[in-house]
């Protein structure tokens, strides 16, 4: 039961955060093909989001490795 409660929170982590940074990355090219002059800004923007939305898997891991050897 704890190598299925561990492959579970890995997998929707990892899809969670796929579909997220998809997402942040559509978001942020559509809003530079409108507005170009601020393109720096909304670049340096996505990559904050982006760092942020892959601490999500990484969180995960580590929770299923404790969920796995504790």
């Amino acid at each position: 039961m704890k190598y299925l409660a561990t492959a579970i929170a890995a997998g929707l982590a990892a899809l969670a955060a796929s579909y997220g940074n998809g997402k942040v990355i559509s978001k942020t090219i559509e809003g530079m093909a409108r507005q170009p002059e601020s393109a720096n800004n909304l670049r340096a923007t996505m990559f904050i989001g982006v760092g942020l939305i892959e601490a999500l898997p990484i969180l995960a891991i580590v929770i299923g490795f404790l969920i796995l050897f504790l």
